[in-house]
């Protein structure tokens, strides 16, 4: 039967105004607004919804900390349990995971089927619990594969699989005991991490992926979410543990994302000033730098300026090609190069994308802006200054290919001589699809970010010597 209190009613508050909202609540007995409360069909995300029933064997959950995995996990194996009679394989990381997190947590199936007054035999000395229609779910563990050896199963739920200990051999037993019933089939609910059997289950075509971030589960505390976004935004552990993202090094690529992860810094709230975050290194080159933003700004204190500051530009082949990449990257008087800004823009005509250009370089009060101009010769130039008569633009050909050109600029990072002042996903994306060799593999059709970034670092960094053929203008 339909729960009256589920997910259509809340589809059909949110097309309503607010006094219609408070005249249909004021409708309501205090039992109907508990059971609407408490109905979790009534507030789930997108991400939490079962895919349709057909064509599908494994449902990956793949989402950051705190989204609801658990609570989904847990709504997910109390419906089928209290369906037909039916066996239930609950994997966890480690048996101790599975029974703190999967049954007895605050989001649990405990919690769940108090929340629908419905009881259940909890036998811990025995790792099960037991329904009173007959359905059965049974405790593993990532640790111990053979565990799952010689029963079968109609469903599983698979909780943090990029924890376990024995990821592939846990897996494959598991699927060899999932056969029992009709349509057999488990739920993953992971943050995502790199490891061979999480890309392997997203590959398989019976495979169905839902996504989502820390910030949809609405009951979080907004200090909480601000302080996660303010520390961990845009860097890899962020886009991990907090948006749900996979993210993996290429083969052969010039930039890792360890390397990207070295070279991280953090401004330094209140101050305007950028400072290194405690993993830099904390050595004296490591210096926070500033240059103020107005003539009234506090003075910077020797070695903290920025000695240069320059724009990199990749244009667009066409007007409506590619983005225009455009990099703003300053070197200090420590010697260090700090990308400050990706100002990259898509999408516009050529004075568009200029007129972008000319903002960064006022913004930041940039002693030249480096364009690469094989597609479009003197015009680029040419529209550089008629956007911005005073823009000091310093054309650049390209004579080698992206990944030659882009190989000394990697060499810096490796040597800790470039710094990240924040979180740059889509440009670092790029950079981590650079190869020695093999071609650009990263997103997009173009690496217009990562071409800008060279332009840019070499020019601060290498004398702008990276190509052999340079024309000044």
């Amino acid at each position: 039967m339909r729960n009256p209190f589920g997910r259509d009613m809340t589809l059909a508050l949110v097309r309503k105004e607010v006094d219609e909202i408070a005249a249909l609540l004021a409708t309501m007995t205090v039992a109907d607004l508990i059971k609407y409360d408490t109905c979790f069909e009534a507030w789930m995300h997108e991400g939490q919804i079962e895919p349709s029933p057909e064509g599908w064997r494994t449902w990956l959950m793949q989402a950051g900390r705190g989204y609801g995995k658990t609570r989904a996990g847990a709504e997910w194996v109390a419906g089928l349990a209290l369906g037909q009679p039916c066996r239930i394989a609950l994997v966890g990381a480690t048996i101790d995971e599975a029974r703190a997190v999967m049954v007895e947590g605050e989001s649990g199936l405990l919690s769940v089927l108090a929340r629908r007054k419905r009881r259940v035999v909890w036998e811990p000395a025995m790792k099960r619990l037991r329904f009173s229609n007959g359905s059965v779910a049974q405790l593993y563990s990532g640790e111990n594969p053979d565990g799952l050896r010689g029963g079968t199963h109609h469903f599983a739920w698979c909780d943090e699989l990029a924890k376990w200990a024995k990821p592939d051999e846990t897996w494959d037993n598991l699927q060899m005991a999932l056969r029992a019933g009709m349509r057999p089939r488990a739920l993953v609910t992971t943050t995502p991490r790199p490891i061979p059997l999480l890309k392997r289950i997203g590959a398989d075509p019976l495979t169905i992926t839902t996504r989502g971030r820390t910030t949809d589960n609405l009951v979080l505390e907004d200090r909480f979410l601000a302080v996660m976004r303010a520390t961990y935004a845009g860097t890899r552990l962020g886009r991990q543990e907090l948006d749900g993202e996979l993210i993996e090094d290429i083969e052969g690529t010039l930039w890792t994302r360890a390397m990207l992860e070295a070279c991280r810094a953090s401004i330094l709230p209140g101050t305007g000033r950028w400072q290194p975050q405690a993993d830099g290194g904390g050595r004296e080159a490591d210096a926070p730098f500033h240059r103020p933003a107005s003539p009234n700004g506090p003075p910077p204190r020797p070695g903290e300026e920025l000695v240069r500051v320059v724009i990199g530009v990749d244009p667009p082949a066409s007007e409506h090609g590619d983005a225009c990449g455009i990099i703003v990257a300053g070197r200090g008087a420590n010697g260090l190069a700090y990308l400050m800004e990706d100002a990259t823009i898509a999408g516009q005509t050529p004075v568009g994308w200029a007129e972008a250009v000319s903002r960064a370089a006022r913004r930041h009060g940039a002693d030249r802006v480096v364009a690469e101009v094989n597609n479009g010769g003197d015009m680029v130039t040419a529209l550089l200054r008629q956007v911005d008569p005073g823009t000091p633009v310093k054309a650049v050909h390209a004579s080698r290919g992206k990944a030659a050109r882009a190989e000394p600029v990697a060499a810096l990072y490796e040597r800790g001589l470039v710094r990240h002042l924040g979180g740059f996903p889509e440009l670092e994306d790029q950079l981590c699809g650079m190869t020695s060799g093999l071609g650009y593999h990263g997103p997009g059709r173009s690496p217009d970010r990562a071409d800008a970034l060279v332009w840019a670092l070499t020019e601060l960094m290498l004398g702008g010597r990276a190509e052999p053929a340079v024309r000044v203008i």
